[in-house]
């Protein structure tokens, strides 16, 4: 276990401690109002917490409250780390980003591609092209969720009972070769389209480096980088420290719902929602990309590479909403965000829904965590709770308007 702690006062790095302070009441007041059990929320800047405040409970009906070294589901923050985890490989000669993913998962050698039509009706088309690792890192595969239902290839993923992403009673391998079984919606590299993709690039991880992504990770990422608590299961320690699972109700409440199975491995490694983590582990990442690949000297990726990773890759300089054209993705929120190696990108700070500076990246999770790097001010942040929402939260623009406005006036 490691606590995150407050390193120097905001106004030490430049921050207007008085504006946090209101980012901390205006958090607090959601919490009061019952719309968050509660929560945990960090500003660094030049490497140095400088702000750090826990308010509320992780588990309401037990009233346990949140504590620094509270546990969290990260859900979809768990891509950023499975893309780091191929980059690794990718450094050493043993994958390359146009690598197709047939060479490394057999079942994708002939994908097919949706032409019209719906259910039995469908018709299909061989793929122009492979799918390539980067489409993954990218979400450009043609990949989708069950979730969605804007399309008929969504229907498919919910007839083969896809609805957690994970195909029932199997493992990674079975479950994305059951992926591999289903018709892209589009030509790989001409849409954008959050999927599953990064499970099929955690089982590329696996087949690449003849580990479990579980023990990749584990000896990889979180041990180099002193992420103690980081992994996909809780053990009996551990358990206590961990959050309860919230979901938003119809009238704007919460109430505790059913989340990841963290007691015991689970069967199915998500490369894509998996992981569990304290702040301290949450800080440790994003200091490690601040960084540009190095943390505290140990460096796991070259500054190039950490580039790469952090800068537009959709075609033309466009952005989320603009390429990933289908009603699930039309939503102010991605304006000015282009997306890059597993993060979302600034690309046009003048279109963004809430204030940031060009570059900055990071990728949030269903539950309401999100993280993010800003380079042009050299400030990391995180924002944890656990709360299932039932559409877009409002408080990621909220709280970003708060750091930024922290940071003009500091």
């Amino acid at each position: 276990m490691a606590v995150l702690r407050q390193e120097v006062d905001p106004s030490e790095v430049g921050l207007d401690p008085k504006v946090l302070d209101r980012m901390d009441r205006y958090i607090a007041h959601e919490v009061e109002e019952g719309h968050l059990p509660g929560y945990l929320v960090s500003v660094a800047r030049g490497g140095k917490v400088a702000h750090l405040t826990t308010h509320g409970h992780r588990d309401v009906a037990a009233g346990l409250p949140v504590e620094s070294d509270t546990l969290w589901r990260l859900y979809s923050m768990t891509k950023p780390v499975t893309s780091v985890a191929a980059l690794l490989l990718v450094e050493e000669g043993k994958l390359s980003l146009d690598d197709p993913v047939a060479h490394h998962i057999p079942s994708f050698a002939e994908p097919q591609v949706y032409v019209g039509g719906s259910g039995r009706d469908m018709v299909t088309r061989p793929a122009d092209g492979p799918i390539l690792v980067r489409h993954l890192m990218t979400h450009t595969a043609g990949l989708t969720f069950a979730f969605y239902g804007t399309h008929p290839v969504d229907a498919l993923y919910r007839e083969a009972r896809l609805d957690s992403s994970v195909a029932p009673g199997t493992d990674l391998a079975g479950t994305v070769d059951v992926y591999a079984s289903l018709p892209l919606q589009f030509e790989p590299g001409t849409e954008w389209n959050y999927s599953v993709a990064t499970n099929v690039l955690a089982r590329v991880v696996e087949v690449v480096s003849g580990q479990s992504l579980d023990a990749f990770l584990a000896e990889r990422v979180f041990g180099p980088l002193d992420m103690p608590d980081a992994g996909f299961c809780v053990s009996d320690t551990q358990a206590e420290r961990l959050s309860e699972l919230y979901g938003e109700t119809e009238g704007g409440g919460i109430r505790p719902v059913a989340g990841l199975p963290l007691r015991g491995r689970p069967r199915f490694l998500s490369g894509a929602g998996g992981m569990v983590a304290g702040a301290h582990d949450v800080h440790r990442f994003a200091e490690f990309l601040r960084g540009r690949g190095e943390l505290d000297g140990v460096r796991l990726l070259a500054p190039e590479t950490v580039d790469l990773m952090t800068r537009n890759h959709l075609p033309g300089g466009v952005d989320m909403r603009t390429f990933g054209s289908r009603p699930s993705h039309d939503e102010p929120s991605k304006d000015g965000l282009g997306f890059g190696l597993g993060v979302s990108v600034v690309i046009d700070p003048d279109r963004t829904k809430a204030p940031a500076g060009k570059g900055t990246y990071g990728w949030s999770g269903v539950a309401t965590t999100t993280f993010w790097v800003d380079p042009e001010h050299d400030v990391t942040v995180q924002f944890m709770t656990q709360v299932r929402p039932r559409s877009s939260h409002a408080l990621y623009p909220e709280i970003k308007r708060f750091v930024h406005e922290a940071l003009l006036a500091g």
